[in-house]
């Protein structure tokens, strides 16, 4: 399984993005199923509407709980706080506290591969990035 970040779920979606076309052909070419966290989901959501690309965030939306483009891990109230102690561990970076979530999860499920544009998945130590 390959962890999809926020980033690369907006790129795929806005054609104005600058990693658009790295991002639809890399889900294109890719065949291993896709995870990702409702953290996530909602912070890719949120950003699409407060970008004001309301459309592609119904579409994407739809695209989640409709028709599953991926698996979605729903934290637990343990992840929760393992996030929590993350964020607080590493308060020198930059890292969101979905991205610290995103760490949490992919340690506890063993996961070593995010699709993401954005850097402080490379700052994890841990994860391949791609594409």
């Amino acid at each position: 399984m390959i962890f999809v970040d926020t980033s690369a779920w907006f790129a795929a979606m806005v054609p104005a993005d600058n990693n658009h076309s790295a991002a639809t052909l890399w889900l294109d070419l890719n065949t291993q199923p896709l995870i990702t966290t409702d953290y996530v989901v909602s912070e890719t959501l949120t950003l699409l509407r407060a970008r004001r690309e309301a459309a592609r965030a119904l579409t994407l939306g739809r695209q989640f709980f409709e028709a599953p483009v991926a698996t979605i891990h729903y934290l637990t109230a343990a992840e929760v706080l393992e996030t929590w102690q993350v964020f607080h561990q590493f308060a020198d970076k930059a890292w969101s506290f979905t991205d610290c979530a995103s760490k949490v999860v992919m340690e506890n499920l063993g996961l070593n591969d995010a699709f993401a544009f954005d850097q402080h998945f490379h700052q994890f130590g841990s994860v391949a990035v791609v594409p």
